[in-house]
């Protein structure tokens, strides 16, 4: 799909004006340094659409191609990281948001230790600081599977891999 184009890939909420809706998710956006409350709203979507693929199948039981597609989709939310290896299609409908969140770029940079902050996560990766396996990636929303987060590194050639950068993170 081209960029620019008239399409959504998330929902806006039904009500706008709901004063514990809206701390709520200001609370999220700060939390993980989003640019703004429609990211929030894309991971909210995303989470949606699993749980209404969720339903489908749990709906599916019995049928013959029911249990290979069960498997896919399962398999596909523990590759990036969203399931744990025993989780099953009833754990699905009792994800929250923040699953999905904690599979973003940013947020998997600051966890190890790479920023300070997630503000500061979000600024190594869109000023091309960070790589994942080898390759550089300036998109923060991007999602990180599990076998991608051991690779997600500074670039070699970033200023900041030198330990006494000024902006690294403190040594907890």
């Amino acid at each position: 799909m081209a960029l620019g184009s008239n399409t959504k890939f998330y929902e806006t909420p039904n009500h706008p004006y709901q004063g514990e809706r809206i701390s709520e998710e200001s609370g999220l956006v700060g939390q993980y340094g989003l640019k703004n409350k429609e990211e929030l709203w894309r991971a909210q979507s995303e989470l949606r659409a699993y749980r209404r693929e969720a339903r489908k199948l749990l709906g599916q039981t019995g049928t013959a191609g029911a249990a290979k597609e069960t498997e896919e989709f399962l398999a596909r939310l523990k590759r990036i990281g969203v399931l744990d290896e025993t989780d099953s299609l009833d754990d699905i409908l009792s994800l929250d948001v923040t699953d999905i969140l904690e599979r973003r770029l940013q947020t998997v940079v600051y966890r190890k230790g790479l920023a300070n902050t997630t503000r500061q996560a979000r600024q190594f990766v869109s000023h091309g600081h960070v790589t994942v396996e080898g390759q550089r990636v300036t998109r923060p929303s991007k999602k990180i599977t599990v076998d991608e987060q051991g690779a997600v590194e500074f670039d070699e050639n970033s200023p900041l891999t030198d330990e006494l950068h000024p902006e690294r993170a403190e040594e907890q």
